[in-house]
């Protein structure tokens, strides 16, 4: 069956639509002068083929880009300054001595460090939504009568009216859910769902997404029915009136002083970005620091190795198949060959398939031995290595693709123009059939 070009968009949108965009992935005019270049020498050179009109072979692409992107956007990220891998010593990430209870992240610059030595948390309570909760109902049962009904739902800043309908045949089931949607469909701050109980009773329950309250106020939402009969009868019925738990702000101690949050994420002296997940035992504070430099060297490179990894597994299971000439797996596993004598003494060990394996331990150590400029000069060197491939095949990933050579360029004309076939195969996903 043909792959069209809306099931390449269906293909790339559900793999990696939902992927948070990278500041790497903009790029300065003169980036894109430079990829434009490179692209025309490519076309210019490059004979002209025919592919396949398969779905793997648009996947396989898709999966291409996509892979090498990720990597292009790690080495840039490590290459912003001339000292390359090394500049990590230079970072300052916040660490948890107990990510279960709280996590941080460093949001200030050095400039604004007063001390190295970080703060303690003891977390007493963290901060919650407001909840009410219906009364559960029989879900085969008809309680409601038919009709249209309604309801006032108040909150701090705004007041809402919502209307429904109960038809002829729903159940109490149907219209718990009815009323779920109507509410997350409104996008107000609330989010709502069905409980399920005991001997197939149902509720429904809203609850906040928005957590604690200023002293000013007593709620976070509250809800009245139409000032109707049959509106105060169907709310007597349903009970979503009824707060079950009102929202509380989260309350901690830092550095043994108290202090209180109207959410679990908050930031302290414009530094660090603190998330409170659990409660502490007493006199047994979180401590939030910073790790050693030689630690975010080695995240840095255990990023990196993850980010090449991927590739390889991608293309090794694309290996044998219709879609792949094999070229990519060849190509990226000898890239981490040729550097596996370098790299394995910094405890990075290069598998047959090019596949790596990071021992942390001895890399931590690699990189403040007495050697560490040279090994860090390793890890550069391997580093531009793996960008330079994952560019090549960003440029064309239809060069991994299995196709039929139709014609060369003449190699003694002065006269060989740029052909835009191979870039407008990927860019439109337009993969013509093989005669």
């Amino acid at each position: 069956m043909a792959f069209t070009i809306g099931s390449a968009y269906d293909y790339y949108l559900k793999t990696y639509g939902s992927q948070q965009t990278s500041r790497y992935d903009s790029h300065r005019k003169e980036d894109l002068r430079n990829t434009v270049n490179k692209i025309k020498i490519l076309n210019k050179e490059s004979p002209l083929y025919k592919f396949k009109l398969s779905g793997d072979v648009q996947k396989y692409a898709i999966d291409i880009k996509e892979s090498a992107r990720n990597i292009k956007n790690v080495v840039a990220s490590f290459s912003e300054s001339e000292a390359g891998i090394a500049a990590a010593f230079d970072k300052k990430i916040a660490t948890s001595s107990n990510p279960e209870a709280a996590t941080a992240q460093y949001i200030g610059d050095s400039s604004s460090l007063t001390t190295n030595d970080g703060f303690e948390l003891e977390i007493l309570q963290l901060a919650s939504p407001q909840t009410n909760v219906g009364n559960f109902l029989k879900r085969d049962d008809y309680d409601f009568l038919p009709g249209s009904y309604s309801f006032d739902l108040n909150m701090n800043s705004n007041s809402y009216e919502f209307q429904y309908n109960i038809n002829v045949g729903d159940t109490n089931g149907d219209v718990l859910h009815k009323l779920a949607r109507l509410v997350n469909n409104a996008h107000i701050g609330l989010k709502g769902d069905v409980l399920n109980g005991s001997s197939d009773m149902i509720s429904l329950r809203l609850e906040s997404k928005q957590t604690g309250l200023s002293p000013r106020e007593t709620s976070i939402f509250k809800i009245v029915a139409d000032n109707t009969p049959e509106s105060r009868q169907a709310m007597e019925i349903l009970g979503i009136d009824a707060v079950a738990a009102m929202a509380e702000n989260s309350s901690f101690l830092l550095n043994g002083t108290k202090h209180n949050s109207y959410s679990n994420t908050f930031t302290i002296n414009n530094t660090f970005s603190v998330t409170l997940n659990n409660t502490t035992p007493k006199n047994e504070p979180v401590k939030i620091g910073f790790k050693p430099g030689s630690e975010a060297v080695t995240d840095d490179v255990q990023s990196l190795v993850d980010s090449f990894n991927s590739i390889i597994e991608m293309a090794e299971s694309h290996s044998g198949m219709p879609s792949s000439n094999e070229k990519l797996l060849k190509d990226m596993g000898n890239v981490a060959k040729t550097f596996s004598s370098a790299l394995t003494p910094l405890g990075l060990s290069v598998s047959d398939k090019g596949m790596i394996s990071v021992d942390r331990t001895r890399l931590t150590e690699s990189v403040v031995s007495k050697d560490a400029d040279q090994n860090l000069g390793v890890l550069n060197r391997f580093k531009d290595a793996i960008g330079r491939k994952a560019d090549e095949a960003s440029l064309d990933p239809m060069n991994y693709v299995k196709k039929v050579l139709v014609t060369y360029k003449n190699p003694n004309s002065s006269k060989n123009f740029v052909c835009p076939y191979i870039t407008s195969v990927y860019s439109g996903m337009m993969v013509d059939r093989i005669c």
